[in-house]
């Protein structure tokens, strides 16, 4: 049995991955899915003080409250910063990171930065709220819809909350827990771009990618749009499985 907390990406919650941790727990598995504070089910505990040290301690918080030890922790698309600095604080009840269409966010950079400041900041809402785009939209900024059905798009357009600026716009400060984090495993899920262009831009030391061409990195890929959880939730669970 391995233990797995599940942390959504942008304008989600602990809903998206439904299906994946119920075919994890099938499997034998104990799985923690995750909504970050100021989102979904806990979108009402949004407030200007919400940041992403909040995130990082939604995470750490779980896993130090329920006493998990040996976890896998997955982060999907834009809770790459957070992952990145739990697993750094917790590294030692971690045993790996899995980035779900996403990547490590470099120590002292934003994720907002990696996602697209501009984009993002010209679609704020009262300054600190972050909506989600439309289709159109998403599709402009690089996010492939590939697998995503009518019951999909109803479902995420029904249930997706405001990101909290905070979150997104703070800097990731690893600090003395950068050591740790960088001798952790690691794990990329590549869905909507190709592992050989990748695996390609890693070699010619593109700054984005040269890091995964560390010895701590797997590399795996889904083939399918931007949102695995929702468009290949049975393969993408057996793909995590396969990392116990």
């Amino acid at each position: 049995m391995t233990t797995y907390v599940l942390v959504p990406g942008f304008w989600l919650g602990a809903w998206a991955w439904r299906d994946v941790t119920a075919a994890l727990r099938g499997m034998g598995h104990e799985v923690y899915p995750l909504t970050l504070t100021g989102l979904a089910d806990r979108a009402h505990l949004a407030s200007p003080d919400l940041d992403l040290d909040t995130h990082i301690r939604d995470i750490t918080g779980l896993v130090e409250a329920e006493d998990l030890h040996d976890v896998v922790l997955v982060g999907h698309s834009g809770s790459a910063a957070a992952i990145t600095g739990a697993a750094a604080r917790a590294a030692g009840r971690v045993s790996r990171v899995v980035y779900v269409e996403s990547g490590p966010v470099p120590d002292g950079m934003a994720q907002i930065d990696l996602t697209g400041r501009e984009f993002v900041e010209k679609r704020v809402v009262d300054g600190r709220r972050y909506p989600m785009p439309s289709w159109d939209e998403l599709q402009e900024s690089g996010a492939s819809l590939e697998g995503l059905g009518e019951r999909e798009r109803a479902l995420m357009a029904a249930r997706a909350t405001d990101q909290p600026l905070g979150a997104i716009t703070q800097p990731l400060a690893l600090g003395d827990d950068a050591a740790a984090f960088a001798a952790l495993p690691k794990t990329l899920v590549s869905s909507s771009f190709p592992l050989a262009q990748v695996k390609e831009l890693i070699a010619t030391g593109h700054p984005a990618f040269a890091p995964l061409a560390g010895p701590e990195w797997e590399l795996r890929e889904l083939p399918t749009g931007h949102w695995p959880m929702l468009s290949r939730s049975g393969d993408l669970a057996v793909l995590l499985a396969e990392m116990a």
